[in-house]
């Protein structure tokens, strides 16, 4: 039973997070901001997660505490959804093509948070969404899910593209990483016996 729910409540955001690692890409996002809302179904979708997230944050300030928030949130919920790891294949990667862009991730669900990123975006926004906070999602999702993640964008032209692909190959790369090995079903996988 690889679920979690996860409840996080700040000044400035509220938000609940459901989780289900071994489902079938069903998603119901509401963070009240559309793109970063279609970004999150993307990664649901892509990753086989089910997944809701409700977020109510202080969006007349701007969208980064709701955007930063819910990535801390859903890394708590994986880190519980995980468990002890057992049986995971741990690593996982993907180029993502998404017409004009292409992305590369490549991760580690070790419980070593690192994000290497370098991802250019041609544009500062996305109707009304900073293109940044796609860098601070995976940031607070890296650190509190304890991922090792590296990013990186090849190409592209269009930053909507450039989004989307990084949040989809992220989820494909984490799909992976997540899918158990039939070979080392009961195993944890490491060396050390833990991670």
């Amino acid at each position: 039973m690889r679920r979690a729910t996860i409840a996080r409540k700040t000044a400035e955001t509220d938000i609940s997070v459901t989780l289900d690692l071994d489902g079938t890409g069903t998603y119901d996002n509401d963070t009240g901001v559309g793109f970063f809302d279609h970004m999150l179904d993307q990664l649901a979708r892509h990753a086989l997660l089910d997944m809701t997230v409700r977020c109510s944050g202080d969006l007349h300030v701007d969208d980064h505490h709701s955007v930063e928030d819910v990535g801390i949130a859903l890394g708590q919920a994986l880190t519980q959804a995980m468990g002890d790891k057992r049986g995971i294949r741990r690593y996982g990667h993907c180029y993502l093509p998404m017409d004009d862009a292409l992305v590369r991730a490549a991760l580690d669900l070790s419980g070593r948070p690192f994000l290497g990123w370098d991802v250019p975006m041609t544009a500062p926004q996305i109707k009304g969404f900073d293109t940044e906070l796609v860098r601070e999602f995976f940031q607070a999702f890296a650190t509190h899910g304890g991922i090792t993640l590296h990013v990186d964008g090849l190409r592209g032209v269009n930053s909507h593209h450039i989004a989307e692909a990084t949040f989809k190959a992220v989820a494909r790369a984490l799909r992976d990483a997540l899918d158990t090995d039939p070979r080392k079903a009961d195993a944890i996988p490491s060396t050390k016996g833990s991670l």
